[in-house]
């Protein structure tokens, strides 16, 4: 289990997260966001536990998507697949997410929500992973957001699996800082 804790003056979050059966205790104050990322842990098969308190819905969310980024990075086996791709119809909306868990933060959108989509952005760049979210159709902003946690959270389930080889021309790298 991964435990990352993230503390300013602005918010104080907690996050145990662990590959499991996508079991989520969410509790940030904010009950869509809570919704999201227990769709998201259930989606992408993680256990997680995350508790959230802060001063703004911005801070809050933007240091949740700091923290949990952040734990999903020290999951990632060495061997994963890698790569991960979901599209997901919900009503009116239809989203596809395309993620590859190299290491390498890039973050494609965007989101017609501007806070979920910094949401993304924020994730992704302390996961360390690309990710490419489309909107293809759709109006409603519940289920455009919710569309796309749920394609995040299958393509990431899928990239997260052990294949028992680096899938890398380069090869396992190493990287030392000093």
């Amino acid at each position: 289990m991964t435990v990352v804790t993230r503390e300013t003056k602005e918010t104080q979050i907690r996050v145990e997260l662990t590959r499991g059966q996508g079991v989520a205790k969410v509790d940030t104050s904010l009950k869509f966001f809570d919704h999201m990322l227990g769709t998201f842990a259930k989606y992408a098969g993680l256990d997680m536990n995350l508790h959230a308190r802060g001063d703004l819905r911005h801070h809050i969310m933007e240091d949740v998507a700091i923290a949990v980024g952040t734990a999903v990075y020290q999951i990632i086996p060495p061997t994963a697949a890698r790569y991960g791709e979901r599209t997901i119809p919900m009503d009116d909306a239809l989203v596809h997410a395309a993620i590859d868990t190299c290491g390498r933060f890039y973050y494609r959108g965007p989101l017609r929500n501007k806070l979920y989509d910094h949401w993304m952005r924020s994730f992704c760049e302390h996961a360390k992973v690309t990710l490419h979210v489309r909107v293809l159709r759709g109006r409603d902003s519940h289920h455009l957001t919710e569309a796309a946690f749920k394609a995040v959270g299958l393509a990431l389930r899928d990239a997260l699996v052990d294949s028992g080889t680096v899938f890398s021309t380069k090869g396992s790298v190493a990287l030392e800082v000093k």
